[in-house]
């Protein structure tokens, strides 16, 4: 019982103690409440005046490689120009949701495109970014660059990544018909991943 008491007054001390020197520091009022020492509870109804402010720290999650989204979003955007300017965490944000390596997507997007330095008249017309053909054999058109990304990275997860077809080569048996269009695709995966 002693050492109760003993714990207590320590506990009013210093909660007195915290009520007078920070009262005239700050003008922020704050309930003091659930203070706990040693499993005891204590509780006060006095209105203080907060003294320490602390800030939640949020780390960004590593989603790639050891970067985080808007790191990997910076990568693809250093060799991205042209229409598809700025759109590098898009296609981060796009190809991760749909289990597609998103610098492998983006390297393709880049062969196909050009939009290393300016996009093709595809693009900028048609806001098609991987050469795609609708059912009547022409290339297919979209309503906004968005709905041409998003498409492109469905493309590669249904009908590539989920198939099996996951790399630069692997891809190409399907995608292309020039047998070293990997070697393109590996040359743009190495220059995201340099920048």
């Amino acid at each position: 019982m002693k050492t109760l008491c003993i714990k207590m007054a320590f506990v009013i001390l210093i909660t007195a103690s915290l009520i007078i020197g920070y009262k005239e520091k700050n003008k922020e009022k704050v309930l003091v409440e659930n203070i706990v020492v040693e499993n005891v509870l204590y509780r006060s109804d006095t209105l203080v005046e907060r003294f320490v402010t602390i800030e939640e720290v949020v780390e960004e999650p590593v989603v790639y490689e050891g970067l985080t989204l808007e790191e990997l979003g910076l990568k693809i955007d250093n060799v991205l120009n042209s229409t598809l300017e700025g759109y590098g965490t898009t296609i981060a944000e796009l190809a991760l949701e749909k289990g597609v390596d998103p610098v492998v997507a983006a390297s393709i997007i880049l062969v196909e495109t050009g939009c290393k330095w300016t996009c093709s008249s595809l693009v900028r017309n048609a806001n098609n970014v991987g050469g795609m053909k609708s059912s009547s054999g022409r290339y297919a058109s979209f309503a906004t660059l968005e709905a041409g990304l998003e498409t492109f990275i469905n493309n590669l997860a249904n009908n590539y990544y989920a198939k099996g077809l996951t790399t630069p080569e692997l891809i190409n048996t399907k995608y292309a018909t020039n047998p070293n269009w990997h070697d393109d695709v590996y040359y743009y995966v190495e220059a995201i991943m340099a920048s």
